[in-house]
């Protein structure tokens, strides 16, 4: 049987292939019911904090419809004991058709085999405007 990190690092592998599909139902079966989601900008010195698991797919849900390219290029996961930490590259449309392209990570807090806490971080960069004559990604 695997130990809980190698448990945990798949969970993590799970979870962005999950964002990546835009499969709410996968993404909070790797989450606790009590889920806490600081988001990477808000009003708040966390972002702005999202508590349970109704509110925490809402939001990522909005972040799908929003944006419908979106997507996580998770480059490394590290996992230690019950935290952890994912890089990642986020890219999308915005909705006024200029590209987002920035490095960001998440941290992780466990409750056993399920993610209890996330928080994200991402680079502050202005969306690019869209190349003429190419699609979007």
């Amino acid at each position: 049987m695997a130990d809980l990190e190698t448990v945990r690092s798949e969970l993590l592998d799970n979870l962005f292939a999950a964002f990546n599909r835009h499969d709410g139902a996968a993404v909070m079966a790797c989450m606790t019911d009590d889920i806490v989601f600081d988001a990477a900008a808000g009003p708040d010195s966390c972002g702005r904090r999202i508590n349970g698991r109704a509110d925490v797919r809402a939001a990522f849900e909005a972040t799908w419809g929003g944006m419908p390219d979106v997507s996580w290029e998770c480059t490394r996961h590290a996992v230690f004991g019950d935290r952890a930490l994912s890089e990642w590259i986020f890219r999308a449309t915005a909705p006024d058709g200029r590209r987002i392209e920035v490095q960001g990570c998440d941290l992780f807090s466990f409750r056993g085999d399920k993610i209890c806490t996330k928080s994200a971080f991402r680079k502050d960069r202005p969306p690019q405007p869209a190349a003429s004559g190419s699609a979007a990604r």
